[in-house]
This record gives structure tokens, sequence and C-alpha cells, in this order.
């Protein structure tokens, strides 16, 4: 799934309106498992000069980068993390843990070719899904309406459920974002 994505939906499952703190960690546990990603291709795209290409069609997939991928994406140190937050009954760390695993949970029937170890430390494997949430060889062109008019309804919801300002921004931006991603991949590729 797409980033923005998996922000709304650890919003619409963690968030609440009553505790920001809960909510702040909701947005930041939905973001960490696709964080490294964003960070490499940043620093390989604007500080490296490395082309769009090699970035996305060899590095992506060199086992450096797959590496780093397994350690947060996994499902098993995920589980664990909000497994010791419900120990502890910390509804910020719940919030955290409990986004990231969603994020991944939601991410693993939508990935082919690009899949990632989600059982990493237990095992390497990885399930190349038959479906994929952008590519149309793999139903991409069926998946990725469907995930923007879910991510659009969850945000509607999500409106009515946040009434202050920066929130309704927030919500707002991601909804565009995901509804458009023709800006972000314009943005990404700016430099490439």
């Amino acid at each position: 799934m797409n980033t923005p994505a998996h922000l709304i939906f650890g919003i619409a499952a963690f968030g609440r309106p009553d505790a920001r703190a809960v909510t702040a960690a909701a947005l930041l546990g939905a973001f960490i498992p696709d964080a490294s990603l964003y960070g490499l291709v940043a620093w390989h795209l604007q500080v490296m000069g490395t082309p769009a290409n090699v970035v996305f069609d060899q590095l992506y997939y060199s086992e450096g980068w797959q590496q780093i991928f397994r350690v947060d994406n996994s499902i098993v140190l995920w589980g664990i993390a909000l497994m010791v937050a419900a120990m502890f009954r910390s509804p910020v760390f719940i919030a955290l843990s409990g986004a990231a695993l969603l994020h991944l949970l939601l991410d693993f029937p939508l990935h082919n070719d690009d899949a990632r170890a989600h059982f990493w430390p237990l095992t390497n494997w990885k399930f190349f899904s038959p479906v994929s949430y952008w590519s149309p060889a793999h139903y991409g062109n069926i998946v990725g309406p469907i995930e923007i008019i879910a991510v659009l309804l969850t945000s509607v919801w999500l409106w009515g459920r946040f009434t202050s300002r920066l929130m309704r921004m927030l919500i707002a931006g991601l909804a565009l974002l995901q509804a458009l991603p023709g800006i972000v991949f314009a943005i990404m590729f700016a430099g490439g």
C-alpha cells in the first residue's frame, strides 16, 4: 500500500481525538515500516545523484537494503512490541506498535516481486503475492483504485471524528496524496 493509506488507516485504527500523544504515536507507527525506504531513496536520488531506475530496479532488491527492510518490516518484532505494550497497558506504545503491525498486515497480501521478509528473524522467506497494490501485471489497476476509495471513505469518517484544524489538514493532505500519486512520483523523480 502507499504510505498515505497506511497513515490514514493507522489513525483510524489507533488514533484518539482526545489523546494527541496516542494519535501521534499511531502516525509514527504507521510510517516507521516505510521510513528506511524513504531515507535510502532520498539519499540516493537527492544526495548521491543515483538514477531512479538504479534505485528502484537494483538497489531496492539488493541484499543491503533488504537486510534493513527485514528489521523494520518484521511482523514478529512488531508483534512482540505490541504484546509488551499491552502488558504495560501503554496507550502510546500500543498505538505505535499496533499501527506498525497494521501497516505490515496490510502490505503482506499486496506486494509481488517487491515483497519483504515479514517473518524475520525466524525466516527470510517472502510471500510473493499474486496481487499488487501498484503493478498492473498483478491487478494493481484494480487494487489501486480500491485502495484510493477506501482511503477517501476512511478520511471522511476521520474528518467527523477529529475536529481540530491541524488534524483535518493532515487528513485532507494524506487523502490528496493518496488520490494523486502522480504528484508524489513527480517530486520523487525530480532529482533523478
